[in-house]
């Protein structure tokens, strides 16, 4: 059995990055959590790129993946008008890392997860401070 942490001696970014999805919240809320998000880890959208509104019978799903092996600021407190739900899916390192720091910003609590041999999806939910 390798009892080797799972970042030792692998430079890729596969384990390290979280696949974090947004859905039935408020646009604004959105923008906030990703702002969070955004201020502290490299991501697959650009600076400037906010969530947008849609329109349509279906609830909208704001998606992206970020990077959490060098944080790059500490995360503030944000007031969100509503509860927000956060699915996070990646390796066990990278989702608690990303959780970690969310608490930063939110009262953080795990309300569900999947456990995988090398990856988890844990649900979050953020509210205020």
């Amino acid at each position: 059995m390798n009892s080797t942490p799972e970042r030792s001696g692998d430079d890729s970014t596969a384990g390290q990055e979280v696949l974090v999805s947004l859905s039935r919240c408020d646009l604004a809320d959105a923008r906030s959590v990703f702002g969070v998000l955004g201020s502290a880890f490299d991501s697959d959208r650009d600076a400037g790129d906010e969530p947008e509104a849609t329109s349509g019978p279906r609830p909208t799903v704001w998606v992206t993946t970020v990077d959490v092996s060098e944080p790059k600021a500490p995360a503030e407190p944000v007031t969100l008008s509503a509860p927000v739900t956060v699915d996070a899916q990646g390796g066990y390192w990278a989702v608690d890392r990303l959780r970690d720091h969310l608490t930063g910003a939110f009262a953080v609590r795990v309300v569900g997860t999947a456990a995988g041999d090398q990856e988890q999806e844990v649900r979050l939910r953020l509210e205020n401070r």
